[in-house]
């Protein structure tokens, strides 16, 4: 059994000799766990590069839009600015707007034909529409949210799920050093400390990946709701352009 080499050698003096003498099944949860932890610090690392890049250039965006006083020059401003999420927000809020005034032109050209075909005459945007545009930039921004927290689950399942396989390890370590004590009839402190300490390991592990995977999850999610109240800011700013520059 597993406490053979540990009666009849030498004690284990450090956490390496423990995972060298472990029993396969700890050893095969200690796998998984590191291999748990890798996946984690790669999720970190691609969430914190991508939330990091997202939000210095919604800032930076930002503060451009905002000293832009006008639409032609909010537009100019996309044109020159990288693609991200604000950008991308004010040109679907453009498409939808200038696509909603062509059908209100063309419907109200059909209720009167005696209406000249444009007529030099500019159709704002109904409550409903003006609504309707609110939803739709709320819906592109979840999109947007979604797309960079898609990974951020992960860490989650991750801070949960790691210390239930730590402690699955440790129970199969303690049982499996219990059945070694009873088939070679010793139960002194010396035959059962190491054994005990060897189960330990797997729960030691275990919360060395929860731990970092936990925080993670919580600092990301945070910056991910920055971001998008970031968003959610940007879209109310559009509709007040539009709203100054009569096209709503």
């Amino acid at each position: 059994m597993m406490l053979a080499p540990q009666l009849g050698g030498a004690v284990p003096t450090g956490a390496l000799d423990l995972i060298r003498s472990a029993s396969i099944s700890t050893q095969i949860v200690l796998v998984v766990l590191a291999m748990l932890s890798l996946l984690s610090w790669a999720v970190m690392f691609g969430a914190w590069r991508q939330l990091s890049k997202a939000e210095k250039a919604g800032l930076q965006f930002q503060h451009a839009f905002e000293s832009a006083p006008r639409l032609d020059e909010a537009g100019a401003l996309v044109k020159r600015s990288k693609p991200g999420a604000l950008p991308r927000l004010f040109l679907r809020a453009m498409h939808f707007v200038s696509e909603q005034r062509v059908r209100n032109q063309q419907s109200r050209e059909l209720d009167d034909p005696r209406l000249t075909p444009g007529g030099g005459i500019t159709y704002t945007l109904s409550a409903t529409q003006i609504e309707t545009l609110r939803l739709l930039l709320d819906a592109e921004a979840a999109e947007e949210r979604d797309r960079l927290g898609r990974y951020l689950p992960w860490l989650a399942v991750i801070g949960s799920a790691s210390p239930l396989i730590g402690l699955f390890g440790t129970v199969l370590g303690v049982i499996e050093a219990f059945l070694g004590i009873a088939s070679k009839g010793s139960g002194n402190l010396g035959a059962v400390a190491p054994g005990v300490a060897e189960a330990l390991i797997a729960t030691a592990a275990a919360l060395a990946v929860a731990i970092p995977a936990t925080f993670g999850y919580n600092i990301f999610a945070a910056k991910l709701n920055r971001f998008d109240g970031m968003m959610e800011n940007f879209g109310t700013d559009v509709i007040a352009l539009l709203a100054r520059e009569g096209h709503i």
